[in-house]
């Protein structure tokens, strides 16, 4: 019997916009897309939303050393970060940034109806100040010792070395971070938020599944005393929106971030702030948030009570995941470990991650370790070995020696099926609590047994004496990659529509685990997936410890614009040289309509000795046959990554002899060359063949 559809609201917690995106926050961005997917495969009707969180001193200063208005540096920031998470699948259906007209409208309205309900107060606070910016210090644009360890170089808030929390104005011979200045202490009037008045509620909500007990009972520690005024406000120069009526003062990010997800649902729907409020308020509307341990804080109490103060109902769960470690350690530039997601794209499959990642999280909040020596075994031995090897070894044999069709699985393999079928509810409960380490053992284990099956009947054999129990046994080797890829689309959807792809199946949903397969003609066999190459591992460590990712800044990038002010530069920003190439002279419609591009799909990729340029390239053009292109693409791409990928080429091309071959079209791809070639993608429905119009 089918589950009653559900209604849900997923967000990610909000990438600070001034830095790149690393392989440390998409252990959170990949956890909360698995499980979107697997609720969007059960039919539910999910809405993910995130954003940039585009505010603060730092992001100001960021800008300014970097000759930019802050508007235009988010701009950039935005842009690279969409296309970072494009490349992992992250599948959004809004990334938005706090610095819009919807987030501001949203501040403003909940910190009107806070302060009329008397739960703001006001009252003057010593911060420190920095003499030589004439700017007020975040905590963390301070250091100095620790007054508790008396550690060295520890920041304004916490020491790295005992653990333990204190004012900036505690701090043992403070000096600013930004210009090694001593700062001086400044009196300011601020606005806080009396969490004290929201205890019983939040307590309330410990009591329901709000969070998971581990972190509920670290939650319950801050009630033992009173709950702390929360500081709102930040003084000018300051980018972020103004606190309405008040000269130099703004919202402290901390504020509007949260409410980053309300306005990110709002340009998801196209609509008002009011509408978005209204979604949010649904009863039937269960939200959940992923976030890392180290901001549970921020989440459980001030974004709950803020939203209780509003009259807004608070979030129906957090899902709280650990830091990641590279190695047994922090991630580190010196070892080579702090890794970009666009370094890592560069030299690694982002399925890979992908899979690894889901072998590792559970549903306590651990730390999680990404050791590449680890990482490359399971990919290697269980997403290649057992799981891609199971159709990779029956397509290709089932096409060469019985034309593609399948028929009706032999009878000895309906008890193998049906326990594949039994474990749905098993694998349904590990990825519905987010235990996709417990899920993908199961999936393992019965892609073992489903091998073991290939390998006792041996169809290669059997072939020769009884092609119809040959077929059978290669239908059931299908069928079984069908309901195991259904397991796994969540995880690595790439592989999965590779997989329907080469089976010539509509795209799989969850409920088609309990039908079979009917009878008819695969295509082609796909590559589905390539082994780890630890070379290429190798390769991404030392580049990493040589040089950090040079972003590629698309030029005149413009975010959600909103009233806001600050004391930034209005100089119009450098252009960057070499990043714009000038346009090509105007064309006509008859001249653009000769040129014939059609998708294909890459067969293989071979290296050219004697070239450090080009690899050549067996294309599938459909009716059109296959061709032999030798592409510029050497130093971006490896050749075991093309495989199975659909590109666009021309296919009207004049034939061109060249000194290793001759290249009988060209494929489209777009960057300035070098190590920066991107093939231009082309949707998963799209066939080889098919015209580009």
């Amino acid at each position: 019997m089918p589950h009653p559809k559900r209604k849900i609201l997923v967000t990610s917690a909000l990438p600070y916009a001034n830095g790149a995106i690393h392989i440390g926050h998409l252990v959170e961005y990949i956890q909360t897309d698995i499980w979107v997917r697997y609720q969007r495969l059960c039919g539910h009707e999910v809405v993910y939303v995130c954003g940039d969180d585009a505010h603060g001193t730092p992001i100001m200063l960021r800008a300014r050393k970097e000759g930019l208005s802050p508007e235009d540096f988010i701009g950039r920031m935005n842009v690279e970060h969409q296309r970072d998470f494009a490349r992992f699948d992250i599948s959004f259906d809004s990334y938005y940034s706090t610095h819009s007209p919807e987030n501001q409208a949203l501040c403003v309205h909940i910190y009107e109806i806070l302060r009329k309900q008397g739960h703001i107060v006001i009252r003057d606070v010593e911060q420190f100040f920095d003499p030589m910016e004439q700017i007020f210090l975040p905590d963390r644009f301070i250091r100095g010792t620790c007054p508790n360890c008396k550690a060295l170089d520890q920041y304004g808030d916490s020491c790295e070395i005992c653990g333990k929390h204190y004012q900036p104005i505690d701090l043992i011979n403070p000096r600013s971070a930004v210009s090694g200045a001593i700062p001086v202490r400044k009196t300011s009037r601020h606005f806080f938020l009396r969490l004290e008045h929201f205890r019983p509620q939040l307590q309330n909500l410990l009591q329901t599944r709000f969070v998971d007990e581990s972190v509920a009972n670290k939650l319950r520690e801050w009630f033992t005393t009173e709950l702390k005024d929360w500081d709102i406000s930040r003084d000018a120069p300051f980018f972020g929106f103004a606190i309405p009526d008040e000269a130099d003062k703004y919202f402290y990010n901390w504020l509007d971030a949260p409410i980053g997800y309300l306005a990110s649902l709002a340009h998801y729907l196209a609509a008002p702030a009011e509408d978005a409020i209204e979604f949010w308020q649904n009863e039937n509307l269960e939200i959940h948030h992923f976030i890392g341990k180290d901001i549970v804080y921020f989440h459980a109490l001030f974004w709950p009570a803020m939203l209780l103060g509003a009259g807004l109902r608070p979030p129906t769960r957090l899902a709280v995941h650990g830091h990641l470690t590279v190695n047994a350690e922090k991630m580190s530039k010196s070892r080579g470990t702090f890794i970009s997601a666009l370094q890592y794209a560069r030299y690694l499959d982002p399925q890979w991650l992908r899979y690894y990642f889901a072998t590792r999280l559970t549903t306590a909040p651990s730390d999680l370790d990404l050791s590449f020596e680890d990482f490359t075994a399971r990919v290697n031995s269980e997403l290649v070995g057992k799981l891609a090897n199971l159709i990779s070894r029956a397509a290709p044999m089932l096409n060469r020696l019985l034309d593609g069709q399948t028929g009706v699985p032999v009878v000895d393999a309906l008890p193998l099926l049906e326990q594949l079928r039994q474990a749905k509810p098993e694998i349904a409960q590990a990825f519905e609590e987010r235990n996709f380490a417990a899920a993908t053992r199961q999936i393992c284990s019965l892609a073992d047994k489903a091998n073991k099956f290939v390998e006792d009947n041996a169809p290669w054999v059997l072939v020769k004496t009884d092609a119809q129990a040959a077929r059978g046994v290669l239908t059931a080797a299908l069928e079984a990659g069908r309901i195991l890829t259904i397991y796994l689309k969540a995880i690595v959807p790439q592989f999965a529509r590779s997989v329907e792809q080469c089976l010539n199946i509509a795209p799989l949903e969850w409920r088609h685990i309990d039908d079979s397969m009917p009878a008819h003609k695969i295509n082609a066999f796909v590559h589905l997936a390539t082994r780890v190459d630890d070379k290429a591992v190798q390769s991404l460590i030392q580049e990493n410890m040589m040089t950090e990712p040079t972003p590629v800044t698309p030029p005149s990038v413009t975010p959600p614009t909103a009233s806001t002010a600050t004391s930034s530069s209005s100089d119009p920003s450098p252009v960057v040289s070499g990043l714009v190439e000038p346009l090509a002279p105007t064309c006509t419609i008859e001249q653009f309509a000769a040129v014939d591009l059609r998708v294909a799909r890459v067969i293989s990729a071979e290296d050219l000795p004697g070239s450090d340029k080009l690899l050549k390239l067996q294309l599938d053009a459909g009716a059109l046959g296959t061709r032999v292109v030798l592409a510029g693409i050497k130093r971006a791409i490896a050749p075991d990554q093309l495989p199975g990928r659909l590109v666009i080429f021309c296919a009207n091309l004049a034939p061109r002899k060249m000194k290793l071959g001759t290249s009988e079209g060209m494929v489209l791809a777009s960057g300035p060359g070098g190590t920066e070639v991107f093939l231009l993608s082309v949707d998963s429905r799209a066939t080889p063949g098919q015209r580009v119009h």
